[in-house]
């Protein structure tokens, strides 16, 4: 297992045609158009991740980057794709769909908690534990150290392997056209958290 950093871009052909692809970001914050996008996180399934780091000055074009995420044959797994979609839109320029989402995958079927961040969904469904020391730390900085890099590709590492678990219950409990609607409609939930609409329910009555 090694985990790759590339600097503005990816190399060309780095994954397999049609391979879907586990996606994460790290920023300088919460709030996307004033906090920059700093790193990309990659994983095909395999052995390997892969993190994209973006310079302060940093223009985004990443034109190989860029085609991946936007790839429509590709399926790109998020835990908590509503944040990352923003984010690569508002960066990148891309919409990085088709998406599926673990945390909303896991709301839909994991009714019986209300614990659904990724370190809780790991343990439970793969037995295994990760470290999440890393969630606030400078993402901005010269260098990643080696607990950034392992904290960041651990947030793709599991995905493949989660989602596979997560649609056996999806389909147990009669809810994968239920969560396929709800991934249908993250780039336009996440258009409206870009848009100035973060908080508000546009659905409620009130």
């Amino acid at each position: 297992m090694t985990v790759y950093l590339h600097e503005e871009d990816i190399p060309a052909g780095l994954f397999a045609d049609g391979a879907d692809i586990a996606v994460d970001t790290e920023t300088m914050g919460l709030l996307t158009p004033r906090d920059r996008l700093c790193v990309v996180q990659l994983s095909d399934g395999g052995a390997d991740e892969h993190l994209v780091r973006f310079g302060p000055a940093s223009e985004y074009e990443a034109p190989n980057l860029r085609a991946l995420l936007a790839d429509p044959a590709r399926v790109k797994l998020y835990h908590f794709g509503r944040f990352d979609l923003a984010a690569i839109d508002h960066y990148l320029g891309v919409s990085a769909v088709p998406a599926y989402c673990t945390k909303i995958a896991s709301r839909l079927v994991r009714t019986y908690t209300d614990r659904h961040g990724l370190k809780e969904l790991v343990r439970e469904l793969l037995q295994t534990d990760i470290s999440k020391a890393q969630q606030s730390s400078d993402w901005g900085g010269p260098v990643l150290s080696e607990a950034q890099k392992d904290y960041a590709a651990s947030d793709v590492r599991y995905l493949h392997r989660l989602r596979e678990e997560l649609d056996r219950r999806l389909a147990r409990e009669g809810r994968t056209e239920l969560a396929q609607a709800c991934f249908d409609f993250l780039p336009h939930r996440a258009a409206l958290d870009l848009a100035g609409w973060p908080e508000t329910d546009i659905f409620a009555h009130v």
